[in-house]
């Protein structure tokens, strides 16, 4: 049922790799596991009074969204417009697809070719592995409906709500930043946006291995829905916390994007997941991407970060992941005129 963890990466699990300088690039402290002091919820908003509020809970509603990307880079939202009959439905289908075996999965064809990954095939060293499998499907698969069925229907509800929520949350934090709202709905395509599920297996080294590695998103946007099982944790004031799961909410963060495009306004913070010895986890994600050619503007005067389109942004991770294991991501954009 599980992808062949052990079978693959034994070298990387129970034998010693000494870190020199010609072997195991040297990872940042960040991957080093850390004690959690506490397991602490999000900043919580009802966003249902975007549409239903009066003019001052709207404004309130913004000021808070707001708030809690530039202080945390992450929050949580109740009546979001997402059912949980429709939650509910994604996990089971999830979870169904994710119990064939091995050798189905990977060869699977109820997605593109390539969608199935597990694994960190780049890793090379044990702080570089992520122990989970996922799919990643393109928005433009699942609104395609080329295979239709109850997976796909479920999928095409879910991803379109978690668009329609993810615009309306992109363009409040627009309109807070002084930037043009409309910029979202012209430059975010379906065929860079995507859904990942993930799993999560039990993992015999808990205290060894990540789940998904520490990381931020390379995207504006990512809305999360994740079973009760816990184990995301993110820095907060220079340390590791977990976040505790809420059954009636759906995770939002900021990603690399956003905080250029605001000029570090908003922040996109390091996160990462643990693993369970016990017990699987499962969760869901929907990325809000522009287009490869559009272009990151960094607001302001004095602009921290040089202009880069999304294409250049992806082909420099994936030059850092090749070379050295982990993503770089932001710091390689740094302006140097300032």
């Amino acid at each position: 049922m599980d992808p062949p963890f052990n079978e693959t990466y034994k070298t990387l699990l129970y034998k010693q790799i000494k870190n020199t300088e010609n072997s195991v690039p040297q990872t940042p402290f960040s991957f080093h596991v850390t004690a959690v002091v506490e397991e602490v919820e999000l900043p919580l908003i009802d966003v249902s009074r975007l549409i239903n509020g009066a003019k001052k809970e709207r404004e309130k509603c913004k000021q808070d969204i707001a708030s809690a990307s530039r202080e945390w880079g992450f929050f949580q939202v109740i009546n979001h417009g997402i059912s949980m009959d429709v939650l509910e439905k994604m996990r089971q289908e999830q979870i169904r697809v994710f119990r064939e075996p091995f050798d189905k999965k990977s060869k699977s064809e109820k997605f593109s070719t390539g969608s199935y990954r597990w694994g960190t095939p780049s890793a090379t060293c044990v702080r570089q592995l992520s122990w989970s499998e996922a799919f990643h499907v393109p928005m433009t698969d699942i609104s395609d409906n080329k295979y239709f069925t109850t997976l796909s229907s479920t999928m095409e509800k879910f991803a379109s709500e978690s668009e329609a929520l993810a615009y309306s949350l992109a363009e409040v934090l627009a309109e807070k930043s002084g930037r043009k709202s409309s910029f979202f709905k012209k430059t975010c395509v379906r065929n860079t946006c995507y859904l990942r599920m993930n799993r999560y297996p039990p993992c015999p080294n808990p205290s060894e291995v990540y789940g998904l590695m520490p990381h931020t998103d390379s995207d504006f946007l990512t809305i999360l829905y994740q079973d009760q099982v816990g184990g995301l944790q993110l820095i907060k004031d220079n340390r590791w916390i977990a976040v505790k799961p809420n059954p009636r909410a759906l995770i939002i963060n900021i990603g690399d994007l956003f905080q250029a495009w605001s000029n570090g306004m908003y922040k996109s913070v390091e996160h990462r997941v643990m693993t369970n010895p016990t017990v699987e986890r499962f969760s869901t994600a929907y990325f809000l991407c522009p287009s490869y050619d559009a272009v990151i503007e960094c607001s302001g005067d004095c602009p921290a970060y040089r202009n880069f389109s999304f294409g250049e942004f992806r082909q420099q991770v994936q030059e850092d992941v090749k070379k050295l294991g982990y993503k770089v991501g932001l710091p390689r954009f740094i302006n140097d005129i300032y």
